[in-house]
């Protein structure tokens, strides 16, 4: 690796966020029908006492990309993206344990620190149980969806870690954490209020890796169509301050499962 219920979904909301996803569910069937409504903040019930939170994700124009990074976080290019919803936290040891029955993490103990020890194609189960818990379409966020979310999206301050320029305020890292996960959220959160996209843990992505980037401009990319391994971005708890940037690059193969690699889901709107 390189060096990334039941029957009723429940939108809740943050007092300083006006609203922006609920689940509207269709009575006539006995399974979930949902759609999603424009809304600043959700919450996604997946059973167990554990909901999914998720944060509003205006879309705009940015550049992604670094001059100053790695080879492969060039060329600089303009990325066009439409609205969705992120997670504000990673994916929890205590809500894969709701949804698929089981903790694979290593640290365990630890309810609310990020899962580990999932490959790309663990989380495509977790997905497909999630959407047949709530009927809400959720998937892995693309790169460019991952990095626009990490750089603050429209609010975007222009730091190099996701919410600061001073890695310690908002990553767990090698230098801080004394070589374990910590919990979700207790680092700063970033300008869009989403917490530990720089560190803690490793995030797959959809998207295939691909290597360096095309210099065209592009709408909603999905990446490559091809490829033997996956995107992942934003750094860990064993990472350096390089490592934790928003423009980062990382890749595993789908299979590839470590201590230090969860995710984050996002849901788009119709």
């Amino acid at each position: 690796m390189k060096l990334a219920i039941g029957c009723c979904i429940a939108a809740l909301f943050l007092m300083k966020v006006e609203a922006y996803a609920q689940a509207i569910k269709n009575k006539s069937s006995n399974k979930v029908k949902s759609k999603v409504v424009r809304q600043k903040s959700l919450s996604i019930s997946i059973g167990g006492g554990q909901s999914l939170e998720l944060v509003q994700v205006d879309g705009g124009s940015f550049d992604m990309g670094s001059s100053s990074g790695g080879n492969d976080e060039k060329p600089i290019h303009r990325v066009t993206l439409s609205s969705y919803a992120i997670m504000k936290y990673e994916v929890t040891q205590d809500q894969w344990q709701a949804v698929m029955g089981s903790n694979p993490s290593v640290h365990k103990g630890c309810g609310s620190c990020p899962v580990g020890m999932v490959s790309w194609e663990d989380t495509q189960e977790f997905i497909q149980k999630v959407r047949s818990l709530t009927g809400v379409e959720m998937r892995l966020p693309t790169e460019a969806e991952w990095e626009y979310a990490a750089r603050g999206g429209q609010q975007s301050r222009g730091y190099t870690y996701s919410g600061s320029s001073n890695v310690s305020e908002v990553a767990w890292n090698v230098r801080n954490s004394d070589s374990q996960t910590h919990l979700i959220g207790q680092k700063a959160p970033n300008e869009l209020g989403i917490y530990d996209m720089s560190g803690n843990a490793w995030e797959w992505c959809g998207d295939y890796w691909f290597g360096d980037y095309s210099s065209l401009p592009s709408t909603n990319p999905l990446g490559s169509s091809v490829g033997s391994s996956r995107v992942i971005r934003g750094g860990s708890w064993t990472s350096d301050a390089v490592r934790c940037r928003s423009t980062y690059r990382g890749f595993a193969t789908p299979s590839d499962r470590y201590d230090d690699l969860g995710f984050r889901l996002v849901v788009l709107f119709p």
